[in-house]
């Protein structure tokens, strides 16, 4: 059994926080193993995603700031 020990609070904003996060995640981090929250309201400026190690924060944080504008 895989555990998600970590967690992650990213900046999202809008609808769909979800789906974006999935297709960003597979292109830019395509191997990366993660659990979403079951449902993000609207109105929520920040989404938790669960990771497996320290080392997983680190990839994603180094791949958003390589993939933002």
């Amino acid at each position: 059994m895989t555990t998600f020990k970590y967690g992650l609070t990213l900046e999202a904003q809008g609808g769909n926080k979800l789906r974006r996060f999935k297709a960003w995640a597979k292109q830019h981090v395509p191997d990366l193993e993660y659990r979403l929250p079951p449902q993000t309201p609207i109105e929520t400026t920040t989404m938790t995603i669960r990771l497996r190690s320290l080392e997983d924060i680190q990839r994603v944080q180094g791949a958003l700031s390589g993939s933002l504008p």
